[in-house]
């Protein structure tokens, strides 16, 4: 793996988790929005992520000549879905939303289950910064081998 394939790998995986933490913002800022342009319910949304160019089953990666013929290109974002979990239902007849019965249909964002991902998004970002550093710092340090 070469220096500025490392650079790489690195800055892929900051900007999908940078993606992903904008997504959990943004279903958070939605928790209690109960319609949307198309009038029904915020759905929570998913980041579906995959390694670049992994084609491999991992069974064969566990090979060693496979792995030294595997190229490292890091991360990439397959898209954002929609989550299909079942809406909420909370009962405010008062509500302009609500149905025959007072009952309203609530977003499944649940706010915890956000801020956990929240904190993993943020550790992985962290990780990469890390990463991205400690290459940075060995190709200073080869650079001043020659002095």
């Amino acid at each position: 793996m070469s220096f500025f394939n490392s650079i790489n790998v690195s800055a892929t995986g900051l900007t999908a988790e940078r993606l992903r933490m904008d997504t959990i913002s943004k279903n958070i800022a939605n928790a209690n929005t109960t319609r949307t342009a198309n009038g029904s319910p915020y759905r929570r949304q998913v980041v579906v992520f995959k390694t670049k160019d992994s084609n491999m089953p991992f069974s064969q990666f566990l090979s060693t000549s496979a792995r030294n013929n595997i190229k490292q290109n890091g991360v990439e974002v397959v898209g954002i879905k929609d989550d299909q979990s079942p809406l909420k239902k909370v009962y405010d007849p008062g509500h302009p939303d609500s149905d025959q019965e007072g009952y309203v249909s609530m977003p499944n964002v649940d706010i915890i289950t956000e801020m956990a991902n929240m904190i993993s998004a943020s550790r992985g970002y962290e990780a990469n910064v890390t990463a991205l550093n400690a290459s940075k710092s060995m190709a200073m340090k080869a650079l001043q081998i020659g002095r």
